[in-house]
């Protein structure tokens, strides 16, 4: 099989070699100005850069081609098309040899290299006539494509060339990720956030190649998801959410959309149905489930603690059970997260006796459980994974236990926490996070004791209590995040906040067009972007 994907990725390249040879010979020589790859802004910074300091003229007479039966790779390449019709304007063809003024061709291509380490790793070689990136999967060359897109100038140079053309700079990057695991969480319980909302967002992480997208789909103010076999749950708890709005939901094929989404730009997604605390919205719609002795009622406040579901009752397991498994169907990822945290009306005996219960559920309908780090004081089995965000002895314990640790310290990784004393959004029970505090810390070394063979990934989450719509959602997560995909993707000696601080400050074109409302942190200098007609709040 290797052989095979081998000796067709030579012949594919062999011609376009031939063919860019012949063209070459008809048009006249282009005299490229001096380029420098590893002075480029990308985030997150590469494993290994090597320029060669020339160019790659990006223009109308560019094509790209794929490793055609490769599953994946002709998606990617058309994928690749799309984006650079929307930085570009240019209408460039895939898998197509009808072009008569092919010049350069950017070639996506199946590679049993050794040298490509991962599954998401590349290879990127640019010179003068082509840009060949080469990975084993198309998760691998979806990864590369977003450092191509990076490397697109923001305009074109139009005294080279009769055309305009787009000046990329030559040279090879080698690449793969430090961690596995590299997300982001949204609340969407809280506050709720439409699907084009979401799907925004993914296309931001995307950039900056996040693979995870945690979605926090149940609190006590709202459910947000579909559950066909309980209907209740979102015609009653779905219909409310901090502040007394009207709430809203997700039905399984809007969930299904967004699932595909993500998945188109390889991101999976997380479903998360916190419990046995958090659980009001659910007991509202069907009061059986309470077992905080109460009467349940609508709740719309920001308090935590006081909900819980009844842990010895049969019924509430078959509930739980039918969650899990209609929400299990349509997310083809392998990861279900069970919540965990802060069920502080949950005695200690029955919170461990309903976590137990709980794995088991999960792990029977084919998924692995992840919960905030309170789990790891329940019998639950090593395919577990527990999320780190308060307390370190947990942490500590989970990998005694030897259980995989996400890493999203609230100090830290916190998305709503405020950035400084000024910001119109967010919390600060954990203290202020100003752009540099979010990225000046070593996840491979944050808990003594938890090495980097003991972590899974790392992932920022944002919770909505103080945020109701996009813009507010963007303010806090960006530039934040953008931090928390280098942190996770880039290697400990490849990070370095005085060379990070200049990258990120030139990402602003980039945010600018995609009309993101970021936080203009005054630590960094931000780059004036051509696309004026974009506004973003400056306060």
């Amino acid at each position: 099989m290797k052989q095979s994907i081998l000796l067709k990725s030579l012949f594919v390249f062999c011609l376009f070699t031939v063919l860019v040879a012949c063209e070459q010979q008809k048009k006249k020589v282009i005299n490229f100005p001096t380029t420098d790859l590893s002075a480029e802004n990308l985030i997150p910074k590469p494993l290994k850069i090597t320029p060669t300091n020339s160019a790659f003229g990006l223009d109308k007479n560019t094509s790209i081609h794929t490793s055609e039966n490769a599953s994946g790779f002709p998606e990617v390449g058309q994928f690749l098309a799309e984006k650079i019709k929307w930085q570009t304007n240019l209408d460039i063809p895939v898998n197509t040899t009808e072009s008569p003024t092919l010049e350069r061709i950017i070639f996506i291509n199946q590679s049993d290299s050794t040298e490509i380490s991962s599954k998401e790793g590349y290879d990127l070689y640019i010179t003068q006539d082509s840009v060949i990136l080469n990975a084993k999967t198309a998760e691998g060359a979806f990864r590369g494509v977003q450092t191509i897109r990076q490397i697109i100038p923001e305009i074109s140079n139009d005294t080279l060339a009769e055309n305009k053309m787009w000046l990329i700079p030559t040279g090879k990057i080698t690449d793969s990720p430090n961690f596995e695991y590299r997300g982001s969480m949204l609340d969407v319980a809280r506050h709720f956030f439409s699907v084009e909302d979401v799907k925004k967002y993914i296309d931001i992480l995307a950039y900056y190649k996040i693979n995870t997208l945690h979605l926090h789909l149940t609190d006590d103010q709202g459910w947000r998801i579909e559950i066909k076999s309980w209907p209740k749950l979102t015609e009653v708890g779905g219909r409310s959410e901090v502040g007394g709005g009207e709430g809203g939901f997700y039905t399984q094929e809007d969930y299904k959309e967004i699932v595909a989404y993500a998945a188109k730009h390889y991101i999976t997604i997380v479903p998360e149905v916190d419990m046995p605390g958090h659980t009001n919205a659910a007991s509202v719609a069907y009061p059986f489930l309470n077992g905080n002795g109460k009467t349940p009622k609508i709740y719309t406040g920001t308090q935590v603690g006081f909900s819980t579901f009844d842990t010895r009752k049969d019924t509430v397991y078959a509930f739980i059970d039918d969650v899990v498994r209609e929400i299990s169907a349509i997310t083809p990822g392998p990861y279900f997260h069970a919540g965990g945290d802060e069920s502080h009306v949950t005695k200690k005996k029955d919170f461990i006796y309903f976590v137990s219960k709980i794995d088991k559920i999960v792990k029977k309908h084919g998924k692995r459980m992840i919960g905030w780090d309170e789990i790891v004081h329940a019998d639950i089995d090593t395919t577990a994974i527990a999320q780190f965000w308060a307390n370190e002895k947990n942490a500590k314990l989970a990998v005694e236990k030897g259980l995989k640790v996400i890493l999203s310290p609230g100090k830290k990784a916190y998305l709503d926490m405020k950035y400084d004393t000024l910001s119109k959004h967010g919390l600060d029970w954990a203290g202020l996070i100003p752009v540099d505090t979010g990225y000046i810390w070593t996840p491979e070394r944050y808990v003594q004791g938890i090495n980097k063979e003991h972590i899974l990934g790392v992932e920022a989450p944002l919770w909505s209590e103080t945020i109701s719509n996009i813009d507010e959602l963007e303010y806090l997560a960006f530039p934040r995040m953008i931090g928390y995909s280098e942190l996770s993707w880039s290697k400990e000696e490849n990070r370095d906040w005085e060379n990070y601080k200049i990258r990120l400050g030139n990402q602003a074109p980039y945010l600018d067009k995609m009309d993101v409302k970021y936080y203009p942190s005054p630590l960094i200098e931000w780059k004036k972007s051509k696309y004026t007609y974009k506004t973003i709040d400056k306060d």
